[in-house]
């Protein structure tokens, strides 16, 4: 058991990944990215406190999910308790995709709580929105800065190896 701060959660996301997903939304953003569509996940102090147990409990009560999907906020701001709870999903043969505003490279640089979410994850998608580059034909990411990187293929050859959609 470990409690995490969330704006929110969607049983059923087909935006957030591939295939029917779990949806969670982290509270609290550094990032403050221009034009985010999530500004109500920023403020550190808003949201709801979970029991990561309650949250799988949900999770596995839907047999149509391929996994779940951390979002926010920002996840990476709560490694501990998200490592913990991907974990058990992959236990449970569901997989995990996380978005950050951190890059892939900065996280491997990051605490070691940081490290090991990042080490749990099979997707990543990488990199703060930049409304600049908003492109509404690219699969599972809002801006082309962003990447969507298969984290255990990466980890493996030490380079950021690109998820094929």
């Amino acid at each position: 058991m470990a409690l995490i701060k969330l704006a929110g959660t969607v049983n059923d996301s087909i935006v957030d990944g591939e295939g029917y997903r779990f949806t969670i939304f982290a509270q609290g953003c550094p990032h403050n990215c221009i034009g985010c569509q999530n500004p109500q996940t920023h403020d550190f102090s808003g949201g709801y406190a979970e029991d990561t147990d309650k949250l799988l409990e949900t999770i596995l009560k839907n047999p149509l999910l391929s996994g779940a999907t951390f979002s926010g906020g920002e996840p990476f701001c709560q490694p501990k308790p998200l490592a913990e709870l991907a974990r058990k999903l992959h236990q449970h043969n569901l997989d995990v995709w996380c978005y950050t505003g951190y890059t892939m490279e900065q996280l491997l640089n990051g605490t070691p709580e940081q490290v090991e979410l990042l080490g749990e994850l099979d997707v990543l998608v990488d990199g703060p929105y930049e409304e600049w580059k908003r492109d509404i034909s690219l699969s599972f990411r809002g801006s082309s800065n962003q990447r969507v990187i298969d984290v255990q293929k990466s980890l493996k050859q030490n380079k950021v190896v690109l998820y094929e959609l």
